[in-house]
């Protein structure tokens, strides 16, 4: 046989030992992968599990807190127009009182300046 026939085959066979022992080492490297994924997913489904059960009640409980302080504000709101209309209606009336003393006042002030003016 020639050397060079001789080489050639010697570095194919290298080639081809090196090639296996890659994949080997690939293929360690994606089981690894593969199991670690598969403890994450179940991880993760424990998770969600935990959340979920715990975050119904944690949800109910804000849910009614929330109810319950929109009817507080409801019934300020409702408390606070209240006061408000009966406020307008005393500004009102105090509104007319003024302006008859007012008026009033202006009557008696031009009355007494004309008494004043005619001597």
């Amino acid at each position: 046989m020639d050397f060079s026939q001789i080489a050639l085959n010697q570095g194919l066979t290298f080639l081809a030992w090196a090639t296996g022992i890659v994949l080997i080492v690939v293929a360690g490297f994606l089981i690894k992968l593969l199991i670690d994924l598969s403890k994450l997913s179940k991880n993760l489904n424990e998770t969600s599990i935990i959340l979920n059960t715990e975050l119904k009640p944690t949800l109910r409980e804000l849910s009614e807190t929330l109810c319950t302080i929109n009817e507080l504000v409801k019934t300020t709101d409702k408390g606070v127009d209240s006061v408000r209309s009966a406020i307008d209606r005393v500004i009102g009336k105090t509104k007319v009182v003024s302006e008859t003393l007012w008026g009033g006042f202006l009557k008696g002030f031009v009355s007494i300046l004309g008494l004043f003016s005619k001597k």
